[in-house]
């Protein structure tokens, strides 16, 4: 069986990041990467390739440009998880041993958990900027008017503010085109707020009351029918405190179903897809076990650690953690976990610890953004050198030219090399 001192399964953002951190700090243990996939993809600008202000092209690069030197890929696919054994099977049945492992799997889509998404994704009127960005845009540019539906599904997701990103720019796109008035925008999301951080969310309110946006809270979808071009939502009464009734809205042509069940025609539906962590996770003994958070990986929310099995770590969208699933939560996760393991070589303790940063840069138009950061218990942390240029709660210039060039670059150049 090879065995390897760090096994890192994952070569997305955090496996590569965190890669490449090791050889730059632990140059003397061995490392191997578990990733299929030749390409890797620069996700978070895929917003903008659905508003098509962004080359969908750019956002892709050879997985091997990045793979860290000194670092063993190997391109398979994990099977399953023998903690107790330290060891991994592949897909094809060949063992791996470890004395540190890494798990940066990132999340699966799965299409089941909401009947009726696959059909409608092949129709020319659902589209999704997390499947296919560039079917987003064409969806947008033949958009006629009617009603323009986002949504998203009440399991946890990447990038949870991406579904209001790619809303915000096509309600912007609808004024420039001249079809805004004969448009109703609607946003459909199943908690009760449109953002968790309060001074961010102050000012998104102000955005959505100001530009006649529809933000239907606590609204889940449970399933789309697609032929007659209708997604039904199951309305949360127990959150809202009151009855569905008085949530409809005859604009919209609502159709109140049962007791908690609300039908909404669309002309165009975007929606996030529900979200898991990957099988071979859910079926571990590293999972948690029950509650809200059943299936992913269980891990101490600071030292990034599974909390039975001390040496395996868990950062990026697959981990249990209390905030959002972002490549901005990874970079401050990513150091957490080299300088445990430093530590854990040392015999000794590492302070750093994660506190559960995270950011989301919310595009809110064409050439508007503010960028949201934030740690555990939705506490804002935004950026002091960033602050004191610019209010990061408004919507800025700046913060667009940050997104779309500044992200980018320091992504693909600091990032991945394990600079930053």
């Amino acid at each position: 069986m090879n065995t390897f001192d760090i096994l890192i399964v994952g070569g997305g953002t955090g496996g590569i990041m965190t890669a490449a951190q090791i050889r730059r700090k632990l140059p003397k243990l061995s490392v191997a990467v578990f990733e299929p996939s030749e390409d890797h993809w620069y996700q978070p600008a895929w917003t903008l390739v659905g508003a098509g202000t962004f080359n969908m092209a750019a956002t892709k690069r050879k997985t091997a440009n990045y793979m860290p030197k000194g670092a063993t890929w190997i391109k398979e696919r994990i099977g399953s998880l023998q903690p107790e054994h330290n060891q991994v099977t592949t897909e094809s049945g060949t063992a791996y041993g470890y004395r540190y492992l890494i798990l940066s799997p990132g999340l699966i889509y799965d299409m089941n958990l909401l009947p009726g998404l696959a059909e409608a994704l092949e129709t020319p009127y659902v589209c999704s900027n997390y499947i296919d960005p560039e079917k987003t845009w064409n969806v947008l540019k033949n958009f006629k008017g009617g009603n323009a539906v986002f949504t998203q599904p009440a399991t946890p997701i990447k990038c949870g503010g991406a579904p209001q990103k790619i809303m915000y720019l096509a309600e912007h796109y609808f004024r420039k085109h001249e079809i805004r008035e004969k448009t109703n925008v609607v946003f459909a999301a199943p908690g009760g707020v449109i953002f968790g951080v309060k001074e961010f969310a102050k000012t998104l309110n102000h955005i959505i009351a100001s530009r006649n946006i529809i933000f239907k809270p606590f609204y889940a979808p449970i399933s789309i029918d697609s032929k007659a071009k209708k997604i039904t939502f199951r309305y949360n009464t127990a959150m809202a405190g009151n009855d569905c009734m008085t949530q409809k809205n005859v604009k919209l042509h609502e159709e109140v179903q049962g007791d908690t069940e609300m039908v909404m025609p669309y002309d165009m539906l975007h929606l996030a897809p529900p979200q898991t962590a990957p099988k071979f996770i859910q079926e571990s003994p590293l999972a948690v076990a029950e509650g809200p958070n059943k299936g992913w990986l269980e891990v101490n929310i600071h030292k990034l650690n599974h909390p039975k099995f001390l040496n395996v770590y868990g950062i990026g969208d697959s981990a249990a953690l209390p905030t959002a699933k972002t490549g901005a939560a990874i970079r401050k996760q990513a150091p957490v976990v080299v300088e445990q393991i430093r530590a854990a070589e040392a015999h000794t303790t590492s302070p750093l610890e994660y506190q559960g940063y995270s950011s989301c840069p919310l595009v809110t138009g064409y050439g508007k953004m503010l960028l949201a950061e934030f740690k555990y218990d939705n506490v804002r942390d935004s950026d002091p050198l960033i602050s004191t240029f610019v209010d990061t709660t408004k919507e800025s210039w700046l913060m667009w030219i940050l997104k779309k060039y500044g992200l980018p670059y320091l992504y693909w150049n600091q990032m991945l090399r394990g600079k930053m």
